[in-house]
């Protein structure tokens, strides 16, 4: 269920008000959970609290989710923020009675613009660290500061090998002969930040993109939720 923000100060889910700090949240919508959903998670009293980034079809978000579930990441996915109309990861959420909010950015004049309304939204969830599951936009110092050394990326290549978009396709045309994925601390330089985890695979002959990316893919819903641990644990919650 799509909600439109109105025009009046409504909270439109606890926490959630159509005016965060005075910040444009465009045609923001929000996606409230069934009251019964069968993807529900019980998180342990005191969990910190996780703000998910996604553009796309949220597997990663999804693995996180499961990982919740079965005790193997001790945190409560708090909101789940979608910048891409339709995005199939807004589904998940809803499965998973994860509140879910649409900030396009395209209703944004600029980048740090967005990034004001993800703060706003993230501080009004209460979020303690972010996590970036598969989100197609560079952040800014705007966000970056707001979570000092509380975001986390994941990035379908061997970091510092082929950083930015299509890492995959650049392992292929470099002729590589080993891909993989990497967590990571996002700081202002596209994935530079410290590496968190890493998983590699081969890169076989009669690979394609897709056929490698999906390899991949399967070593990063393994590493994400582990790494996010391991980052939680290293900063005392």
């Amino acid at each position: 269920m799509n909600v439109s923000v109105p025009a009046d100060p409504q909270p439109l889910h606890p926490g959630l008000s159509s005016d965060p700090g005075n910040v444009d949240l465009g045609s923001a919508a929000l996606v409230s959970p069934l009251p019964h959903s069968p993807g529900v998670v019980n998180s342990p009293v005191n969990s910190p609290r996780l703000g998910i980034l996604a553009s796309g079809s949220g597997s990663n978000f999804e693995a996180v989710m499961q990982a919740i579930a079965q005790g193997q990441l001790q945190a409560e996915a708090a909101v789940l923020i979608y910048n891409q109309p339709g995005a199939k990861v807004a589904d998940r959420a809803h499965q998973w009675q994860v509140p879910s909010l649409l900030l396009n950015h395209r209703d944004y004049g600029d980048r740090e613009g967005l990034d004001r309304a993800i703060v706003a939204t993230l501080h009004q969830f209460g979020v303690q660290w972010v996590v970036m599951a598969g989100w197609m936009r560079i952040v800014t110092p705007v966000l970056i500061e707001a979570f000092p050394q509380r975001i986390i990326n994941i990035h379908p290549s061997l970091l510092p090998s082929f950083k930015g978009i299509r890492a995959v396709e650049q392992a292929l045309a470099a002729g590589v002969r080993i891909a993989g994925c990497t967590v990571h601390l996002v700081v202002a330089d596209v994935d530079s930040g410290p590496i968190l985890m890493q998983a590699a695979v081969p890169v076989l002959a009669t690979d394609t993109v897709d056929t490698l990316h999906a390899r991949i893919q399967v070593q990063e819903h393994r590493i994400l939720p582990a790494a996010i641990a391991q980052a939680v644990a290293s900063q005392g919650g």
